[in-house]
């Protein structure tokens, strides 16, 4: 390689080419007032076009890209005097030579890594390009050096190259070659930066806590690490810092954050990787809102510092009941309004017998689990009115509105009930001549009275109590379980606000009027336990530290499902982004909880005995949360996937296509840690069936 690159220069040049051609600037410096300026840029070819004689050669590197121009038109005598330069020009060994600087241009393809000195000078007024900051000028190279060759590309490097996103990342050094993620992974380490900055201005430490931990129980499972001098046993990857991050309050720290790496071992699905960061953060002596508060000032200066953009002082705060009844979600969008609304006194009211036989089933439901000690809802009709504006023009037609349906049943829904009003709500009734207030789906069973058409006292108290108007329509879901009913309904509003982009739009449907590009809400008074009905048992609806409201603690035992906790989440635009709770710092009441999920004092001494332990000399109150860094980056810069944000990520099946882990290993390690692979396990015939379900692209059929 070297001798391709000097071809005429004695071995000891080799070693010093880069002192040679060392850069003086960036690809992404140059402006109008250093026209005239000898530089030398070192980067890749982003592209090269070629007219005639003159060749237009786009260096980047990761500041920007620089326009350079090979002219032999212009001489090489020429070129020096106006640089004031000497010596090499196309070969640092040959005399100067336009043929030279030509074969070597010729030669140029893209991603070819080469170091180019030149003269700045200004683009001609018709070539300025506004959309490059170094658009105004361009280099006239004088000096050429091929540093490394490039062999076809499997995909271009561009901002849409089109390329599948296995073999994005399959090539994954390339594809973070690309201005998008050159962007991204700029962005992710500045928002990082931030985090340190403004933790650290408000007195918190950074520590870190152990990579390798005891194996504890934590909601998903854990990677293992085997022990080479402990046969037979084992250390876990850590789920979260949690345990570790309480024991720093019961030292005395006070306030703790860190970066921190965390693994969960989980089923592949939707955008999950298994391994992720979230800042993690614990604080001593405080309330809830001390930490509510806390989250919006971090939050407030990592967005004004990076993106310019104020946030409001206080986020918007809903119960988690108020969450599910409103948007069926405890994670809502609230760049779009579309609310969930109860038809339940209408459905009692018409003459639809389904919504009646599901309201009645879950009165059933209710007044059993009710005798067996556990608090449960009842059945729900939710309603839904998609205004007309939003729908445009066009009025949603039966196909969209069965696409909306299998959205419903997706989430358990047995069907989706609709209903339009009719575009003149004030026409006489349908026996007069006249249109119906309610027409299609189920609105010929809201009449006065059955048969009667929907047009009279019931309509109209439908369509004053719903809020809807001429050309709305109404969605309406039922189900025994409202808990059904308001997340089917709630999955068609946000299929609504993806399809419709009501996001970008706002409820109105007109361009601009939007509720913000970043909705932030709070998701408060999360029920402390949920009722695990196939195994017939309560279990920690987050983890079993958090602590349960005051006013609870005399129910704790006798009615587990109306303990609500000291637990938030921090949700933005539809995503959680943070999760966080008080702790229990009272070893008698962790007992009690422990206790109420099933755990026995032995359980738990084994299993958690070195917190708990810890708890009995002195603990302070106190709380943390927990923003997920890979989330935030991703929401901060427009994008829908944390791969995006990740510099080296792992597929939706947790696998690496660029190293190709995870692997084999050879035997004498599995020897030296005391490990037998079983062959043709219960494990290997589950991956072999996984295998033969996925499509032929390598997703799994249904995703």
């Amino acid at each position: 390689m070297e001798g391709k690159l000097f071809p005429h220069a004695p071995p000891a040049l080799y070693s010093n080419y880069m002192e040679l051609m060392k850069r003086t600037v960036t690809c992404g410096s140059l402006r109008k007032a250093d026209v005239g300026k000898t530089v030398i840029l070192n980067g890749w070819v982003n592209r090269k076009r070629d007219h005639g004689g003159i060749s237009f050669i786009n260096l980047r590197d990761r500041y920007g890209i620089t326009q350079a121009v090979v002219d032999t038109s212009v001489s090489m005598e020429a070129l020096a005097e106006a640089s004031a330069g000497a010596g090499a020009y196309a070969d640092p060994a040959a005399p100067p030579s336009a043929a030279a600087l030509a074969a070597l241009t010729a030669e140029l393809r893209n991603e070819y890594c080469v170091a180019m000195e030149g003269v700045v000078r200004p683009r001609p007024p018709s070539m300025v390009n506004p959309d490059m900051a170094t658009g105004e000028i361009e280099v006239l190279a004088r000096r050429l050096m091929i540093l490394s060759r490039s062999e076809p590309l499997p995909f271009q490097i561009d901002e849409d190259s089109g390329a599948r996103e296995e073999l994005r990342l399959r090539y994954r050094y390339l594809d973070l070659r690309s201005t998008a993620m050159q962007r991204r992974i700029r962005l992710r380490s500045e928002v990082a930066f931030a985090v340190r900055e403004w933790m650290t201005g408000q007195g918190f430490y950074e520590i870190e806590t152990p990579t390798f931990i005891r194996s504890t129980p934590e909601g998903a499972r854990d990677y293992l690490v085997p022990s080479r001098l402990y046969p037979g046993k084992f250390y876990a990857l850590p789920q979260s810092p949690q345990l570790y991050k309480q024991l720093l309050m019961v030292s005395g720290f006070d306030r703790y954050f860190q970066i921190a790496r965390c693994y969960r071992d989980e089923d592949a699905r939707g955008d999950r990787q298994p391994e992720f960061t979230q800042i993690d953060i614990e604080m001593s002596f405080v309330s809830r809102d001390d930490i509510l508060a806390m989250t919006e000032g971090l939050m407030g200066y990592v967005f004004k510092k990076n993106l310019g953009l104020e946030l409001p002082a206080c986020f918007t705060r809903l119960s988690f009941e108020e969450a599910m009844e409103r948007y069926g979600t405890d994670k809502p969008d609230l760049r779009f309004d579309l609310p969930l609304q109860d038809f339940a006194p209408y459905a009692e009211a018409g003459h639809f017998q389904a919504f009646k036989d599901v309201l009645a089933a879950g009165e059933a439901e209710r007044q059993a689990a009710a005798a067996g000690g556990i608090g449960a809802k009842g059945g729900g009709v939710k309603a839904l009115v998609l205004p007309a504006e939003v729908m445009g023009k066009t009025p949603y037609s039966r196909k969209q509105i069965e696409e909306l349906e299998v959205q419903a049943k997706i989430h358990k829904a047995r069907g989706l009930a609709w209903m339009k009003v009719a575009s003149s709500p004030s026409a006489p009734a349908e026996g007069d001549g006249g249109l119906p207030i309610l027409e299609g789906g189920v609105a010929k069973f809201f009449g006065d009275t059955a048969g009667d058409p929907p047009s009279g006292d019931l309509a109209r108290r439908i369509l004053g109590g719903l809020g809807a108007g001429p050309g709305d329509l109404i969605l309406i879901v039922a189900d025994s379980k409202r808990r059904i009913a308001n997340t089917a309904l709630g999955a068609v509003r946000s299929k609504l606000g993806r399809d419709l982009g009501l996001a970008e739009n706002g409820p109105s449907g007109e361009p601009g009027t939007g509720q913000g590009r970043f909705a932030f809400v709070w998701i408060v008074d999360f029920p402390l336990f949920e009722f695990n009905e196939e195994e017939n048992r309560w279990e920690a609806a987050h983890h079993l530290f958090s602590y349960p409201q005051e006013q609870y603690h005399a129910v704790l035992e006798s009615d587990p499902g109306a303990v609500k906790g000291d637990l938030y989440d921090l949700v933005l635009n539809g995503y959680e982004l943070a999760s966080g709770s008080i702790r229990i710092h009272d070893p008698d009441l962790q007992k009690r909880v422990f206790s109420v999920v099933g755990i026995d004092p032995a359980e738990a001494e084994k299993k958690f005995g070195f917190l708990t332990g810890a708890f009995k000399f002195g603990a302070p109150p106190h709380g943390g949360i927990a923003p997920g860094l890979d989330r935030l980056v991703m929401l901060m810069a427009g994008e829908t996937s944390i791969k995006e944000v990740i510099a080296f990520p792992k597929n939706s099946f947790a696998e690496s296509p660029m190293d190709g882990c995870p692997n084999e290993v050879e035997q004498k390690q599995l020897d030296e840690l005391h490990i037998i692979i079983k062959r043709g396990s219960a494990s290997e015939s589950e991956t072999q069936g996984n295998q033969n379900n996925r499509n032929t692209d390598g997703r799994p059929h249904g995703l």
